[in-house]
């Protein structure tokens, strides 16, 4: 039974990840919103970063459940995961190390897809019966596209988050924790699961508020232990280095490089792993960290946007990159996809001295995914409230907190085939939904940066200048902005 239940989803991930679905989709709303506009992702980058982790909070801004800081660092604890660790090391065992490099395209031209869902979810924004705000696709496809198409893609987008999350956000996180812990310490799969599932819940009775304290102190101590590590590796092995470049760039194109059973695949393999992982990683285009992002005090839509994109930028062209270097210039990529699971956790007991590699792999790892477990709840009890209202919130967290032991339990293929069908159906809605709307979020982000280019101006002096343009989002509208 289960075996036939890991071939459908297998079956079924290969269609909606193959050449004529998503990958496509995912490309091209990249490259679209990216042309339209004007590049920001790579002229806004520096003003965006020094917004998201130097001023945690617009000095006078309004609205929302949480700092601009601790928005990003929810929607970074979702994405900064396993997908960076196992995630990578599938990618590239599967389809070679041709598939970085389409992971990091995928993370370049999400970056305009992430500011623009971020965007759209302050813009539409609203609050549930508990006064606590709610945004994200499930509501800006309804209130952005005003017809029955914009209905039906935000309940369809509400209803695959809300089982997204049981796959992207808790069993693979939860199977790759108990995994590792389990290869590095020895500790039974179920205890692991046992404790994952108490702690999760104990953080998610305290709502955004309680996640957004944790993972503001979590995020940033996990990444730096965790790139730390990997360029430390780098520099012992900085003469592999231009060869692993090569190898990226050469097997992008090619896909002749890839071993463990699949020697000499094509270049969809590499193309088809990089997207699907990537997305995986980063969520661009996913919709999903946009939740985060309507929590968010801000002065502007276009403020939280580009904070939000820095979010893709760390964990794609930092955190992905780090590990996926040090895999190649490793060497233990060539393992094969059946040593995925802990396969980072060689690489780096092979780079740094004594036992530090597994243990700062195996620490990462459970820091990184018990915080994706929490970003990913949220996110799900959003949808969940969307759905059948702030009644659905307590149960939903509950079933959540219990589905993580299961996934410390499960074949980890199983899981990862369920997470892929799940965050394909999630990306469709909300990418057809970016591209409707793309018009609204082109008109008023330059609107807003011709007057504050430098991202300086001040609550009073954004409500001046947005007061007479055609575009400005009117009261009803507001929501708390």
């Amino acid at each position: 039974m289960l075996r036939s239940i890991e071939t459908a989803l297998g079956t079924l991930g290969g269609i909606i990840w193959g050449p004529y679905v998503l990958v496509p989709l995912l490309l091209l709303t990249g490259l679209y919103l990216t042309v339209r506009l004007g590049g920001l992702q790579f002229h806004r980058l520096g003003p965006a970063l020094r917004l998201a982790l130097f001023e945690r909070q617009d000095a006078d801004a309004r609205g929302g459940d949480v700092t601009q800081f601790q928005a990003l660092t929810t929607a970074l604890a979702a994405t900064v995961g396993t997908g960076n660790i196992v995630g990578v090391a599938t990618a590239i065992s599967i389809g070679g190390p041709g598939a970085l490099f389409w992971m990091w395209v995928t993370g370049l031209l999400g970056m305009a897809s992430k500011y623009s869902e971020a965007f759209l979810a302050v813009r539409f924004r609203t609050t549930d019966a508990q006064g606590e705000i709610s945004g994200g696709p499930q509501y800006y496809l309804e209130r952005g596209i005003r017809n029955r198409l914009g209905t039906f893609l935000a309940i369809f987008f509400a209803v695959a988050a809300a089982l997204a999350a049981f796959g992207i956000g808790n069993m693979t996180q939860g199977n790759s924790i108990a995994s590792n812990v389990e290869n590095s310490f020895g500790v039974p799969t179920w205890l692991t699961g046992a404790v994952l599932a108490v702690l999760t819940l104990a953080v998610l009775v305290g709502g955004i508020k309680s996640i957004g304290r944790v993972t503001a102190g979590l995020v940033p101590v996990m990444i730096l232990l965790y790139v730390l590590g990997a360029l430390f590796i780098l520099v012992v092995n900085v003469a592999a280095i231009p060869q692993a470049v090569g190898l990226i760039l050469t097997d992008a194109f090619t896909g002749s490089a890839a071993v463990g059973g699949f020697a000499g695949s094509a270049i969809m393999l590499a193309v088809q792993m990089g997207v699907a992982r990537g997305i995986f990683s980063n969520e661009s285009g996913m919709g999903s960290a946009a939740i985060a992002a309507a929590a968010a005090r801000t002065t502007h839509p276009v403020r939280q946007g580009l904070v939000s994109m820095t979010q893709t930028f760390i964990d794609t062209i930092i955190v992905v990159t780090c590990t996926g270097l040090v895999l190649i210039t490793t060497g233990v990529w060539e393992q094969g996809a059946d040593f995925a699971a802990t396969m980072t956790g060689d690489a780096f007991s092979q780079g740094l001295p004594g036992q530090w590699g597994h243990l700062v792999v195996t620490l990462g790892l459970v820091l990184f995914a018990y915080s994706t477990i929490l970003g990913w709840a949220y996110y799900g009890e959003r949808c969940m409230e969307r759905l059948f209202g702030r009644a659905a919130v307590m149960p939903y967290r509950v079933v959540f907190s219990a589905v993580v032991f299961v996934g410390c339990t499960v074949p980890l293929a199983v899981v990862w085939n369920f997470a892929d069908v799940m965050n394909g159906l999630m990306a469709i809605p909300n990418l057809v939904g970016l591209l409707i709307l793309s018009g609204l979020i082109a008109r008023e982000t330059k609107h807003y940066l011709d007057h504050d280019p430098r991202l300086r101006a001040n609550r009073q002096q954004v409500e001046e200048f947005m007061a007479g343009h055609p575009g400005a989002i009117d009261s009803s509208e507001r929501a708390g902005v």
